[in-house]
């Protein structure tokens, strides 16, 4: 029988949920501003210290990062996960002698399954997978935000580009498994409830990358991230849609038009289980050919549709739901 939650719990919860909620949405934005209004005070000098210093250290994101245990083991996690609650399920093993390239699916609005699992302790990764290193990757311009950068990186978050995946799968020694939500800003797109779209059938380059560096690749679903917000879906073509791609082209990610179950913002309190996978062996190709690239990334949609079909009864969905694949 599940224990009912008293109002204090309900209330932290509530509070974690939207601290974090509005980090996602506005922190990175009033960190700009701060420190460009400092530049006008008598704290300029401070200002002015660190945007020196951030250019100093301008590659260290790429490098790795700076993660911090602290950061990662914040209690207020553990209330945003049992908010909705999170879950994360451990379907094979990962050798801590191996590398991997996790594929997270599908984006959501704001991939609240992805960070609670990937990118804090609140769900037990590190117990669940002894000796493996977790690292989600994601854009890379967030790492140019002053203030905000040292977050992220606290968090253990890196930039989903080139370079920062290559030091991460060749130059971080074994165990290391990088998390990239695959279908990024188009995926976020077309999150709705009642709908498990995701884009990745013209997305190569992760498996060209496990290639090169011989990380095997592991399918990974978030069932109930899609159910979190409603939003207004602009249909291909249209002005809104369009106005859309437009500034995700510029800018790196797709403004959404959605709104929660409480103060436009919240989302609704939907059960998230975050699905790993299990690892397809990915042999080593310095210069993969396009064939061996889409022999894998056909193993790898295969392997995503069969991990939806297995657990999608015990994650809430009918027998008869299907996965779209784009």
């Amino acid at each position: 029988m599940t224990k009912e939650k008293t109002q204090w719990k309900e209330f932290l919860e509530t509070i974690s949920v939207l601290q974090w909620v509005l980090t996602f949405l506005l922190l990175a934005l009033f960190c700009i501003i701060l420190m460009v209004y400092l530049l006008f005070t008598s704290l300029w000098p401070l200002s002015t210290l660190y945007f020196m210093w951030m250019v100093m250290d301008w590659e260290t994101p790429e490098r790795g990062g700076r993660r911090t245990a602290f950061v990662r083991k914040w209690r207020v996690w553990e209330q945003l996960r049992d908010f909705f609650p999170i879950k994360l399920v451990k379907t094979a093993e990962l050798s801590p002698n191996k590398n991997y390239i996790l594929g997270c699916h599908p984006h959501g609005i704001m991939s609240a399954g992805a960070f609670t699992c990937f990118s804090t302790e609140s769900c037990g990764f590190t117990d669940m997978f002894p000796g493996m290193r977790c690292t989600l990757a994601i854009l890379a311009g967030l790492f140019r935000v002053p203030l905000f950068r040292e977050y992220i990186m606290g968090a253990g978050l890196c930039p989903v580009s080139k370079p920062s995946l290559v030091h991460l799968l060749s130059k971080s020694g074994k165990g290391n498994a990088v998390v990239i939500v695959i279908g990024g800003a188009a995926e976020s797109l077309s999150s709705s409830p009642g709908a498990n779209t995701v884009v990745v059938r013209h997305r190569k380059g992760f498996v060209r990358m496990a290639l090169e560096f011989g990380a095997d690749l592991v399918p990974v679903y978030s069932f109930g991230e899609n159910e979190l917000f409603q939003q207004v879906i602009f249909s291909d073509g249209s002005l809104g849609r369009r106005l859309q791609d437009l500034f995700k082209k510029i800018v790196g990610f797709a403004p959404c038009l959605f709104v929660g179950e409480r103060l436009a913002v919240m989302p609704y309190r939907t059960p998230i289980t975050t699905v790993v996978g299990s690892p397809i062996s990915v042999p080593k190709c310095v210069t993969p050919t396009e064939e061996e690239v889409d022999h894998y990334h056909k193993l790898y949609m295969d392997a995503l549709s069969k991990l939806f079909h297995e657990h999608k009864v015990s994650c809430g969905l009918p027998e008869s739901h299907k996965l779209r694949i784009i």
